[in-house]
């Protein structure tokens, strides 16, 4: 085999398995716990902000949303993404409705 062509191929084992040693050593540490309230597995963002607008009962500026997500889930929420998400549901009507700019409410069929 050409020289260059075996040094190529070791040097990708290497990576490979200095990768595998890395992911090793930190599943060997212990683990943090958590400061923040607990978070709720698999809820997305639309979810999250659901839950938020059930609970508030009233419509809520993208802000106050993104507020509350990060306080009750811990967790940050991209704004453009929960803004595009959020308008893309109330064009499809589902759940959601835009009474004004960047203000988000829950249709009443959904509350």
């Amino acid at each position: 085999m050409n020289d260059d062509v075996t040094e190529t191929i070791l040097s990708v084992f290497e990576a490979s398995l200095e990768a595998q040693l890395r992911a090793v050593r930190r599943l060997r540490q212990p683990q943090p716990a958590s400061d923040g309230p607990p978070r709720r597995k698999g809820l997305s963002q639309v979810d999250m902000a659901f839950d938020i607008l059930k609970k508030a009962r009233s419509p809520l500026h993208v802000s106050q949303i993104l507020e509350r997500i990060q306080t009750h889930f811990g967790v940050t929420v991209d704004r453009e993404s929960l803004v595009s998400s959020l308008t893309k549901k109330v064009a499809r009507g589902d759940r959601f409705l835009r009474p004004e700019k960047n203000t988000f409410s829950l249709r009443p069929e959904a509350r």
